[in-house]
């Protein structure tokens, strides 16, 4: 059987037939190097990479070309307003565009050697092109494919009449190409531009016959892949997300210049989410390589989490799915240490029999039916469990890892080394049992494991083996599901402050240290739970502060939570009678409990606080510090803990923590609770880092996703007019 890819162009899976019969030309899209590549770039990369494997054990010559983007498409005012904070800190510490992009191309070729991505065969930059992309635009200019507008020029798309066969993208349904804003120089508002006209100020701009000006998003792929591997490539890969507008630019723009077909197979890897979410930096959830070495996992752990799961499926990362890989290839690579001690004993190299030439057979089967890796990795387990000889089990491993790339042999002879007195325990251990004194020889094998080391047993022998230890992985949970719920206990604390922590240590310093000053938790047995959910981990003055203050405790998930789960694994672990979610831009400046627990010793308030909001609309809230309210805002809002088993948690579906604070209040209130606001609480409000320090744009869209979240719950089924004798009730 021929390997069989799907094609995204015919929308099937076919056999592979390249252009020559030994040479495979291959273009990858590569990163735009201004930023780490996060975890689901590197997943495109790394089916890229499995690809290009099974093509060499076909044995192909691979050409293969991954182009570097360097020249970046940001508009200089969308630098200056801030909009990229990375670029424009690193232009303001007085480094150049090209030391950025130098940099973060280091970067990026570091992380994928520690991934085991084979190298490319060259990595072309975008600003050593730029005239080849002026070529190409001359020419697609002088065939009528484009027009020029006060020197921009573009790609007319009714002149290309195959335009969105790869995406299914018909022009007449267009209403814009392009990532940007309708550009009113257009003809067409689907035309894209194949070069920029440099606005004032611009730092990357280069010479072009219609004047100073950089290249178009797309271009520059064409440019760079036709002059490496000619007009007419085998196999283009990248992420589904590259489908459109991107590749089907790409393809336009180059069969308009140098005629088709431009590539044989597109082929494109489905997106890595993480907890169900698509990975953006906005969402806090593009990890990157060292975010997970930072946590105690290996490159070589995503690389198997990755194998898990077909190309063109979404693969869901999380945590506790990258420490089961973890635990999986540890495992496997536990068997080939043992397997390499038998077939270095053995006088004659392995035969495959019959059996092990089944297993071959099915393993390559998998690999060449749509590159269905995850199938293959089966056999692996299959072949690795079965009567196989060592030896043989060995040679299989060494063939497979042809196209797995877990360099599962690699590293046989570092591994940890059994030292003198763990080895006179497992010599000891031998004897009792030979003498049957199993219960002894059992004692031992634990004093082995408390060394690090496993004793086991095999048909061939005793075998001693490094333990893996997954409690030694940063982060005990990943999710509020994970985390034990105390609720149904009795309290055991009068009070629990908690608060939901996402970094900027200065202020949850100055939260922290003021409500333990003003609260007296010791006076009314109090405690602070903080759930730590920053991505970058701080210098462990949180650890140390829980370890000497016993009125503190930390709980630390594996990776930031959203607000309402974060809020919710700090519900769910609360000891105190009443419980107060508290924002770290809040300081304490006085007895603030007393007040609290005087209010909600009335049964019939629900919620108490400072800051309250009331509206007539459902969509504009007013600030009251006084009354009964709508609404309790999250910088500061208690009730006592016997409502949450009445409420419920959290919707773990607010994951920014505009408007969670409505619909947890509107949840007291569904249940017939007061929310009432308490005036002159000595509570001081700072600025609110997790607002301030968003772009308008960011602030706008993640607010307006939480609200609509919130009216579609309530919008149609709460009446919110208050009888005018309580508004001014206290």
């Amino acid at each position: 059987m021929a390997l069989h890819i799907f094609n995204t162009l015919t929308r099937r899976v076919e056999p592979f037939v390249p252009r020559e019969p030994d040479r495979v030309r291959m273009y990858t899209c590569g990163p735009t190097v201004y930023r780490f590549v996060h975890i689901g770039n590197l997943r495109s990369y790394l089916m890229a990479d499995w690809l290009r494997r099974a093509l060499l054990a076909e044995g192909y010559a691979v050409q293969h070309v991954k182009n570097i983007t360097d020249v970046g498409h940001m508009r200089q005012e969308m630098l200056d307003r801030g909009e990229d904070k990375m670029i424009a800190a690193a232009l303001a510490e007085g480094k150049t565009p090209a030391d950025i992009a130098a940099f973060y191309t280091a970067a990026f070729l570091r992380d994928e050697e520690r991934i085991n991505i084979l190298p490319a065969t060259v990595y072309p930059r975008a600003t050593e092109h730029i005239a080849e992309m002026v070529e190409i635009a001359e020419r697609l200019l002088a065939n009528g494919h484009a027009y020029e507008v006060g020197g921009n020029v573009y790609f007319a798309v009714s002149s290309f009449a195959p335009y969105g066969r790869l995406s299914g993208n018909l022009p007449r349904e267009l209403l814009e190409g392009v990532r940007a804003e309708a550009d009113p120089l257009k003809r067409n508002p689907a035309d894209f531009a194949l070069w920029k006209a440099a606005e004032p100020g611009r730092t990357l701009k280069w010479d072009s016959p219609w004047g100073p000006g950089f290249p178009g998003w797309h271009i520059e792929c064409s440019a760079m892949s036709i002059k490496y591997l000619g007009p007419h490539l085998d196999v283009h890969t990248g992420g589904v997300d590259n489908i459109f507008p991107h590749h089907e630019d790409e393809l336009a723009q180059s069969e308009a210049c140098f005629g088709p077909p431009f590539v044989g197979y597109w082929v494109h890897g489905q997106h890595l989410l993480a907890d169900g979410l698509k990975m953006a930096k906005s969402t806090g959830n593009a990890y990157t390589l060292d975010d997970l070495i930072a946590r105690g996992f290996e490159p070589l752990d995503l690389r198997y989490l990755c194998l898990t799961a077909h190309y063109r499926a979404r693969l869901n990362f999380t945590f506790a799915a990258l420490r089961a890989a973890r635990v999986a290839r540890w495992r496997l690579q536990q068997r080939i240490w043992d397997w390499v001690d038998v077939a270095n004993s053995a006088p004659d190299g392995p035969v495959l029999g019959p059996s092990g030439e089944a297993a071959r057979e099915r393993f390559w089967a998998a690999v060449r039916d749509d590159l269905h890796v995850p199938r293959a990795l089966g056999v692996v387990w299959q072949m690795a469990s079965s009567d196989l000889a060592p030896g043989e089990k060995l040679a299989l491993v060494r063939d497979f890892d042809r196209v797995l790339g877990l360099d599962l042999t690699r590293d046989v002879a570092a591994r940890p080394k059994v030292p003198a007195d763990v080895a006179a325990l497992v010599a000891e251990r031998a004897g009792l049992r030979a003498r049957r004194a199993y219960g002894v020889a059992d004692a031992l094998r634990e004093r082995a494991r408390a060394a690090g080391f496993v004793v086991g047993d095999a048909p061939w022998g005793m075998r001693v083996r490094p333990a893996l230890r997954p409690d030694a992985l940063v982060g005990c949970f990943s999710t509020a599901r994970d985390v034990p719920s105390r609720v149904d206990e009795p309290p055991a604390r009068e009070l629990s402050i908690l608060l939901h922590v996402y970094g900027w240590r200065a202020d949850v310093e100055r939260c922290v240290a003021s409500v333990l000053r003003a609260a007296d938790l010791g006076a009314c047995n109090g405690e602070v739970v903080v759930v730590d959910s920053q991505s970058e981990r701080d210098d462990g003055w949180l650890d140390e502060l829980a370890t000497h203050e016993p009125r503190v405790r930390v709980l630390r998930p594996d990776h930031p939570l959203g607000e309402g789960e974060g809020r919710n694994v700090a519900l769910k672990q609360a000891l105190g009678r009443t419980l107060v979610l508290m924002d770290t831009s809040v300081e304490a400046t006085g007895d603030f409990v007393t007040p609290l627990l005087a209010a909600l010793a009335d049964d019939a308030i629900g919620v108490a606080g400072p800051w309250g909001l009331r509206s007539h609309n459902l969509r504009q809230f007013e600030e009251a510090t006084g009354g009964e309210v709508d609404a309790m805002q999250l910088y500061c809002f208690a009730f006592r803990r016997e409502r949450v088993g009445e409420i419920g948690l959290m919707d773990e579906k607010f994951r920014y923590y505009r408007h969670v604070d409505l619909d947890y209040s509107f949840r007291f209130r569904d249940r017939g609770y007061r929310v009432v606001a308490l005036p002159d609480l000595p509570l001081v409000r700072h600025e609110h880092r997790g607002w301030e320090e968003l772009s308008h744009e960011e602030r706008d869209k993640r607010s307006r996703r939480n609200f609509y979240r919130f009216l579609a719950r309530w919008g149609t089924r709460y009446d919110l007019r208050v009888p005018e004798s309580a508004q001014h009730s206290g």
